[in-house]
């Protein structure tokens, strides 16, 4: 029988905000139990850290890019996914029963049911499962964050679980394999967690990120107009970790959800049989760089994403895997492969199974951004183990040294110790940018990569 596949989707989740990282004090526990029953990919990389083109990216198995969806389009115009065959409408042709719980955010045009979906629960229906108990919240929506008054059994996220725990046993008095897709909305901004997540972190002992204290020398001008934009100017850690510790605190909150869900498929027998595939569609500054939310930049703080894969048939338990993967590129091609699906179309990931015996073909990770609420600006990444290179073909470059400058605060695109080592980022960029089908590796640009024609 064809495994069932729990695939669970994050708002806005930063790699280093998982416990098991052990690079600040959160506590995960039941994402570190999945990462100690699973493979855990510590080099996962968003192809765009925008909410609506990464989903779309997760459906199709394509750079949002390459189909003209650059950016959010319920803030701008923009292409969203359109009818076709997709993995999971080849899911549903082979008998599976399909159900999406949460955001959806993938199609302007068209509902989950277009997809293969046989059942949705809408994130809208939320706000009447409150009007139905009464419960208002009062919440000013300040971007920041503010404590919820609502009680945790009766929060989003808890919500979110139980609705995936009622479809998980729906499903299960029927003879077909099931895929569930549940997609939270946090810990996206603002961060309004319950009791006791609400009370769970100290502001005052939280560390302050390796990004924080940027002061944006050298860098595109956009960045620092953006401070202005949110009127960030000024702010120290002091006035962040209140901001950090809401954060901290939805974080711990939807991983007391999971916990929930896990624990139902363990107490089912059916935890084994099951596909889970956890990730997040990008991170968060959360005060790094001394910015908020995730636009204008290609840092690791909104980029590198969390990706654990549990599925003991195949995947190693407890291993942890270093090479470069794309966790929204990646999904697609994985579970087509496990599952023996017709490939519809052409991918630009590749199946993660690869990964366990090192047949990948990159050793890098690719990224882009077009911008979003305060303009267009695009950039496209190459990022190494070593090194990442930002090309913004309107602004200055970035280049960044990694093995000692953690929190990408240092561009050295000018020093000339690195010219070739950015020469040749430049090309493997371009080349990368081609496979991916993506609009700005023309002829009208590609002297700026190929041949260093940048300021």
């Amino acid at each position: 029988m064809k495994p069932n596949i729990l695939l669970i989707l994050a708002d806005q989740f930063r790699y280093d905000c998982i416990g098991a990282v052990g690079k600040n004090p959160i506590k995960t526990p039941n994402i570190d139990k999945l990462i100690d029953e699973g493979v855990f990919y510590k080099h996962a990389y968003t192809p765009v850290p925008v909410c609506a083109p990464a989903r779309q990216s997760l459906l199709s198995g394509r750079q949002a890019d390459s189909f003209g969806s650059f950016w959010n389009y319920d803030l701008l115009s923009a292409k969203s996914c359109e009818k076709g065959d997709y993995w999971t409408t080849e899911l549903r042709k082979i008998g599976y029963n399909n159900a999406y719980i949460g955001k959806w955010n993938t199609s302007q045009t068209n509902e989950p049911e277009v997809f293969g979906f046989n059942k949705y629960i809408s994130i809208s229906e939320y706000n009447k499962y409150l009007s139905d108990k009464n419960i208002n919240p009062k919440l000013s929506g300040n971007w920041f964050g503010e404590n919820n008054s609502v009680d945790i059994n009766d929060s989003k996220t808890h919500w979110l679980a139980e609705n995936t725990i009622k479809t998980i046993e729906e499903f299960e008095k029927e003879p077909n394999s099931w895929h569930i897709r549940l997609d939270f909305t946090d810990p996206h901004l603002p961060c309004c967690p319950s009791k006791p997540f609400s009370d769970m972190y100290n502001p005052e002992d939280l560390p302050e990120w390796d990004s924080f204290g940027d002061m944006l020398e050298n860098k595109p001008y956009i960045q620092r107009q953006q401070l202005k934009n949110w009127n960030l100017e000024g702010m120290n850690w002091q006035d962040w970790q209140p901001c950090v510790s809401r954060y901290y605190g939805m974080i711990s909150q939807l991983d007391d959800a999971l916990g929930r869900i896990f624990e139902k498929l363990e107490q089912m027998n059916i935890i084994d049989e099951t596909l889970i595939i956890f990730t997040s569609d990008h991170g968060d500054t959360c005060g790094g760089h001394g910015m908020i939310d995730k636009h204008y930049i290609l840092y690791d703080d909104v980029t590198r994403v969390p990706l654990v894969v549990r599925y003991p048939k195949l995947f190693e338990k407890g291993k942890s895997c270093e090479h470069f993967v794309s966790n929204c590129l990646d999904i697609a091609p994985t579970i087509e492969e496990i599952i023996d699906l017709p490939v519809s179309g052409k991918r630009h990931g590749q199946s993660l199974l690869k990964t366990l015996n090192g047949d990948i073909t990159e050793d890098f990770s690719i990224s882009s951004s077009n911008g979003q609420q305060f303009g267009l600006f695009t950039q496209r990444c190459i990022r190494t183990h070593e090194y990442k290179y930002i090309w913004n073909p309107t602004d200055i470059d970035e280049f960044y040294e990694l093995t000692r400058d953690f929190g990408e605060k240092v561009n050295e695109i000018h020093n000339q110790k690195y010219s070739s080592i950015v020469s040749d980022l430049r090309k493997k960029l371009f080349d990368a940018l081609q496979r991916r089908d993506d609009p700005f590796a023309s002829f009208w640009l590609k002297d700026q990569l190929l041949n260093d024609k940048k300021i």
